[in-house]
Parts: structure tokens; sequence; C-alpha cells
């Protein structure tokens, strides 16, 4: 976790005491269940409880100099737990293994990123909503392989990533609620010597369902496919961002991000503007994206388990949760200050003398009578004089003046097919369906 690259409410989840909380409450609630089958007294149960409602503070340091001796950080818990509640504690961890505490109290975390996640990408979706719906039909142009191809509107550009958002808040709750188990079922996952309702009882407490069959652990393809997700989400936070940074090149210079009284851009050079919160949300992305390989590697652990995923996890888990969090506020905040610039869009559309517009006369050529092969021979070879010309010439003129065109297209009907609302005409249409 890089403190740059964080947010308050996100890292606290990944804190030591925040985790050691969970592991007493996991702890605690599977003693109370034992208690009511009668395994272990209820005066166990009771006393943990007792100490909790005391408000202790977690002795991080001194669990970790427990550990120090045992090699082993739910025995270093569970004996500091002990020293502070006495002999009631004994009763503690009754037929469990590590792992029912470690991978209970990763789905815990793990469904707590999730929500603040959720919460992140509902603040952009809003703010994408808002900024296509002002745009909705300001004039740009649309570029395959970043040249020149057909008229869209900036709001399309926007209402196409508030769907993908909308698509990924989907996919992440999904996520959520695949990562959300709890498995408390002893050492190979048989219940041997603890009965499935310790289960259910602490996965009821912790809002979370009960693992169907786990082995000494929870099934890892249901951290694979959050984590995936993630990166879904990451990539789409690029797409974006690269999008901007195209749109602020100083030859386009559509839109820029916001640029405060104060900020500098160069320490060598005082007219730069660089567009530097998307250039860092596009290096975010790729350590998201990271962490989405090793997750799909834990999938393959030996027979009931061994511990080559736990190192892995202890990475990921924070670092992907708190970098993702971080990344969605920057686009949010990027999006929702974004200088957009109408002129400057009209002024790139018109550029290129028309070309734009091209494929409408090689329809209305082909609805003439002319041949497809033809028509896209004299369309193209009038704009390639356009486009050698650099825009100085007008691809309308020089079709009225191509006497192959005008035998088959009056100059009214080829007028008519540089009309720019043309292309517009559809825009409530998608509209409706992204935001209805």
């Amino acid at each position: 976790m890089v403190p740059r690259y964080s947010r308050p409410e996100m890292t606290a989840i990944w804190s030591p005491e925040a985790r050691f909380r969970i592991w007493f409450e996991i702890e605690a609630h599977a003693t109370e269940a034992l208690a009511e089958l009668g395994v272990v007294p209820r005066s166990a149960a009771k006393a943990l409880w007792d100490w909790w409602a005391t408000n202790p503070a977690i002795d991080v340091a001194a669990i970790d100099a427990i550990e120090a001796v045992t090699k082993h950080d739910v025995i270093a818990f569970l004996t500091w737990v002990a020293e502070q509640v006495g002999e009631e504690a004994r009763f503690m961890h009754q037929g469990m293994t590590s792992s029912d505490v470690l991978d209970t109290c990763l789905a815990v975390q793990l469904a707590r990123a999730a929500d603040i996640l959720l919460a992140d990408l509902d603040q952009l979706l809003a703010i994408l909503e808002r900024r296509a719906k002002e745009h909705k039909f300001t004039p740009t142009i649309g570029r395959s392989h970043g040249i020149h191809a057909e008229p869209v509107t900036f709001g399309l550009k926007l209402a196409e990533a508030y769907a993908e958002f909308r698509r990924n808040r989907a996919r992440l709750v999904a996520a959520r609620a695949d990562i959300a188990t709890c498995a408390i079922s002893g050492a190979v996952g048989t219940f041997a010597n603890i009965d499935p309702r310790v289960e259910a009882h602490v996965a009821a407490k912790l809002g979370l369902s009960v693992e169907p069959v786990s082995t000494q652990v929870i099934p890892r393809d249901r951290h694979a496919m959050f984590f995936a997700t993630l990166g879904v989400i990451a990539s789409s936070i690029e797409r974006l961002a690269v999008e901007v940074r195209h749109l602020q090149r100083t030859e386009v210079l559509e839109a820029e991000e916001y640029f405060s009284p104060g900020q500098k851009g160069s320490s060598a050079m005082p007219h730069k503007r660089n567009p530097v919160l998307t250039e860092n949300l596009t290096g975010l992305a790729r350590m998201v994206r990271s962490a989405t390989i090793p997750a799909m590697e834990n999938v393959a652990l030996w027979h009931e388990r061994d511990i080559s995923h736990s190192s892995v996890e202890r990475y990921i888990g924070p670092d992907a949760t708190i970098t993702l969090d971080f990344a969605l506020a920057r686009l949010s905040n990027v999006m929702d200050k974004l200088l957009v610039y109408p002129e400057r869009m009209q002024k790139n559309l018109d550029r290129m003398g028309g070309l734009v517009h091209s494929q409408r006369v090689l329809l209305a050529l082909t609805q003439a009578g002319v041949s497809r092969e033809d028509s896209y021979r004299l369309v193209q070879r009038n704009a390639m004089k356009v486009w050698e010309s650099d825009g100085q010439l007008s691809l309308l003129e020089l079709l009225k003046a191509d006497p192959e065109v005008t035998a088959a297209l009056s100059a009214e009907e080829l007028e008519d097919k540089f009309d720019l609302g043309y292309h517009y005409r559809q825009v409530d249409t998608i509209f409706d369906r992204v935001f209805a």
C-alpha cells in the first residue's frame, strides 16, 4: 500500500487492528454457537463478550511478539486473547482450524472493500450521467484507428463510459456475493470436530453465506473472480483516462483536466498543462490488473490446501482494493471538473473538408443505381484529394465537379448528404437505452 494512492476508509479495513477484531468476532461467535449446542460452557462465551464489551485496545505489538516465538499468527492471537480473558478462553477455537479464521476474515474484508468500491462506482456513474446529458448534442468527431471517422456527440462518448461502468457495477455486485462466504468446517472441511450449525451461526452474524463445500480453505476460484472483476474495472478506468489524455493533446484540445490556480505543469516549461491525473490513472490501472494473474494462480492449491496462496493474498487484498478505491475517486474528480471545448470540437470536425460525410455519398450513389465498387471508387478518388490537401479542398465541391458523380446525384442531393444533424437522429434512442 502506497499512502500517496490510498484513502483512509479503505485502508482501515486492512489494518492489523481491524483484522484482529474480525478474528475475535469469528472466534467469539463460534464459541457462542458451541455453547448453545452444549459443547462448551455458556460462561466461556460470556467471558469473551464481557471482555469485548470493555472495548479493549488491540495490542498489535504484543501479538507480533508472541508470533515471533510461535511462528504462527492465529496461535499468537489466541494466546494474547487468553492472557486478557483468562481461563475461560481455553474453549475458543474448539474443532476449528486456522483457515476457518483467516478465510472467513478475508471474506469479511473483501465484502467491506467491495461495499466501498460500489459506493465509488455510484458516485462516478452519477457524474458520468450528468455530464453525458449536459453534452448530449455537443457535436464532435468519432475516430477509428485514431483517424477521423464520422460525427458523434461528446455526450455519446460519456454515455458509453456510463454503460461500461454500470456493467462493472453489476459485475462487482456478483463478485461480492461470490466472495462473501464463511467456512468454519475444520481441518479438511469435513466438520469432523465441529457442528455445521456453528458455521451457519458465524455466517449469519457476519453477514456472510455458508460455503457449501470447502477443504481446509474456501475455494480460490471465488477470489480469482473477485480480483478479475477489479482488473476489469481498472481497465475501464484506463480506457476513459486514455480518452481524456488524447483529447487534451495540443493538436486536439477538445477537453482537458481542470488546471487549478497555482498548479504547475513542468519544472522547466511554464506553459505546460499536462494530463497528469489521467496519466496517473493509467499507471494505477496497471497495478490493479497485476493482481489478477496471481489470484488465478492461487486456485490450484495442493489437495485440501497448501499455503502458497497466503502470501499472495496478503499483498493483493489490500493493494488492489486500496488502489482501485483511490483510482475511482480520482476519476470521478477528473470527470466532474473536466473542461470541455465545444468550439474546438466543431473546428476539428470541420477540419478535413467534409470527409466525415463520405459514407452517406457512397450509399446514395448505390441507391441511385451505381455499383458499390464504382460508388466507392468515385467517392474515394475525390476524398483522397481532400486528404492530400490537408482539408483545404472541399469534398462536396469536388463531388459536384465530378461528372460521373453528378450523372447519378444532383447538387441538391449531394448537399443533403453533408447535413451534420443526420448523424444525430438516433441519439435520443441511444440515451433512452442507456439511461432509462
